[in-house]
């Protein structure tokens, strides 16, 4: 009998189901349900349509058996830094608001003036980005102080999924140290931060580490959906588990976890709340047994998914790399992490614009549009590597590229060509994987990290770009 394990995996745009288990030595995985994640506009806000994607988590679980392979786990990961707060009752304080929201515009400089931005980063150790649940608390507390006065519960929204289903709240700590309010020295939250902001502090549970067991499905949705499990923490914060998932042990090495962020860094033990990673925002995510995710956040495919869907007709990616590939001599770059790109109302004018405004060549057709984001990107990739190897001290051989980013092979060698560095691709479901070792790491089907990632290893074709 296959011993099952479910990966629940949500991004910005699509939510899988992913079913694991471990056969003759090697981790093998198939995806059993897919949905459609999307912003929706309510009250003037951005918003995540939480009741909808819970159906959804459900639904999956479901099919888990309808067809007969059901797990004895599962885990939830989802984006980082977006939550909901409940009150006594357990009911959503106003809209589930998302990162690509306005509402955090100009709410750090009021919030610096209660914590200096660069008190902030040495105590935190997270890179400056308005999205940061920080800056979004500043904001409701802005907008609406008496959701914070009302709120018992802070839950991350993959910790509120678990909630729903167990009946549990259990905050988690990869996901909890995205939204800058965790010590960088302590691992805990920084209450002498979250007093001096004015956010009540007992709405913030203890941290718990990926492995810990959340609880057993309640009895309802055990009903509805034909079995029980055990709802696990993986590493929550998607980036969290893809990390795990990357297929080395030694140390001569960077990541980048591709997909519509990309999130490019190396593991290390100690934070760096340094003034020099402070000045080149670098962020230190907590990962795995609090070992540190050094990284810094880039724009990623977003820009290219963004531009796809404003075209008249769906072109698959392929489609789109070769028009850009008969670009090549156009040389436009922009900053990919640049505001004006996280959000708009038109990617294609926001490129058009930033090209125009900087003193560049206009990109004119679709093409040049992706001609220059590709090369943006793969010159970001490169700059990031300059500014890892410059803080470190030293140099590192390889870059190894997980999640479904990976799967652009175009990206990939202009990634090569601008780095210089030795280039692997795969695993391409990386973060859906990460989220599976963790369940298994809880089972003993691995003693260690190090056996789960050489498992990883001999399990997939981890591909050389050349």
């Amino acid at each position: 009998m296959c011993k099952y394990y479910l990966a629940v995996d949500i991004g910005a745009s699509s939510g899988r189901h992913i079913l694991g288990t471990v056969e003759n030595g090697k981790i093998k995985y198939e995806e059993v349900y897919r949905f459609e994640n999307n912003l929706e506009k309510k009250d003037g806000h951005l918003c995540w349509n939480i009741d909808r994607l819970f159906e959804e988590i459900v639904n999956g679980i479901a099919k888990c058996k309808e067809i007969g392979k059901i797990p004895v786990s599962m885990g939830i990961d989802t984006w980082g830094v977006d939550f909901v707060l409940l009150d006594e009752n357990d009911n959503i304080l106003g809209n589930t608001v998302a990162y690509r929201d306005s509402r955090t515009e100009g709410i750090d400089k009021e919030l610096y003036k209660v914590v200096p931005e660069t008190e902030l980063y040495e105590r935190t150790g997270i890179q400056k980005a308005l999205f940061n649940s920080i800056y979004q608390l500043y904001a409701i507390k802005k907008e609406n102080p008496e959701y914070i006065k009302k709120a018992k519960s802070f839950l991350m929204i993959p910790e509120y999924f678990n909630f729903l289903l167990t009946g549990v709240k259990k905050n988690e700590y990869t996901n909890a140290t995205t939204g800058q309010l965790v010590n960088a020295v302590t691992k805990d939250w920084d209450y002498e931060l979250i007093d001096r902001l004015g956010y009540n502090r007992e709405m913030f549970g203890k941290l718990y580490l990926p492995k810990t067991v959340v609880g057993p499905l309640k009895e309802e949705i055990a009903a509805n959906v034909g079995f029980n499990m055990e709802v696990i923490l993986p590493a929550t914060h998607d980036t969290g588990s893809a990390v795990m998932a990357v297929p080395a042990n030694d140390d001569d090495f960077i990541y980048l976890s591709s997909g519509t962020w990309s999130l490019m860094g190396i593991e290390r033990r100690e934070a760096d709340c340094s003034k020099k990673s402070c000045e080149y925002n670098f962020t230190n995510e907590g990962g795995y047994d609090y070992r540190f995710r050094y990284l810094k956040n880039i724009m990623g495919l977003w820009m290219i998914q963004s531009v796809r869907r404003e075209q008249p007709q769906k072109l698959s990616f392929q489609e789109l790399i070769a028009m850009a590939q008969k670009e090549e001599g156009f040389t436009s770059l922009v900053n990919v992490n640049d505001n004006s790109f996280l959000a708009p109302e038109s990617m294609t004018e926001a490129i058009k614009e930033y090209c125009k405004n900087s003193g560049q060549p206009v990109p004119e057709n679709l093409g040049q549009i992706l001609q220059c984001i590709y090369n943006s990107l793969a010159k970001s990739y490169s700059d990031t590597v300059k500014q890892i190897e410059e803080i470190t001290g030293r140099t590192y051989k390889r870059l190894h590229i997980v999640g479904g980013g990976c799967q652009d092979q175009y990206l990939n060698k202009k990634t090569m060509e601008a780095t210089g560095k030795e280039v692997y691709a795969g695993p391409v479901e990386g973060t859906a994987l990460g989220n599976l070792m963790a369940q298994m790491l809880r089972s003993g089907e691995f003693a260690t990290l190090e056996d789960a990632r050489s498992c990883v290893a001999e399990s997939f074709d981890i591909k050389k770009v050349l």
